[in-house]
């Protein structure tokens, strides 16, 4: 005979007087163990030195610089295709009159 068992549907014997305290803390020992192998594949060396690694400052790493410098190349050099094929400025093109300095009135 099987019986279904859930945390909600205890048999008698694992009943609880405490089942439903909510203050109630369950301490049970955490079970950690080391793994170890016993020598090296073939072909695999150990590395001379450690590998020296820098976090990276506030998410600038140099492999992100690389792309955002050449998607900023990019999109200036397409700027500039941009205004020599239409002959007008990028200012121009959104309506912001120059030539004249800004029409600001004081």
């Amino acid at each position: 005979m099987t019986t279904i068992s859930s945390s909600f549907l205890q048999t008698p014997n694992q009943r609880s007087p405490h089942l439903f305290k909510p203050h109630q803390i369950s301490t049970k020992r955490a079970v950690f163990f080391k793994v170890q192998a016993a020598k090296l594949p073939p072909g695999v060396e150990l590395p001379k030195s450690q590998p020296k690694f820098q976090a990276p400052f506030l998410g600038f790493t140099k492999t992100a610089e690389i792309w955002n410098s050449r998607a900023c190349m990019i999109g200036l050099i397409g700027t500039f295709i941009v205004e020599l094929i239409l002959n007008k400025g990028i200012l121009e093109m959104i309506g912001v009159e120059i030539g004249k300095g800004l029409d600001i009135p004081l």
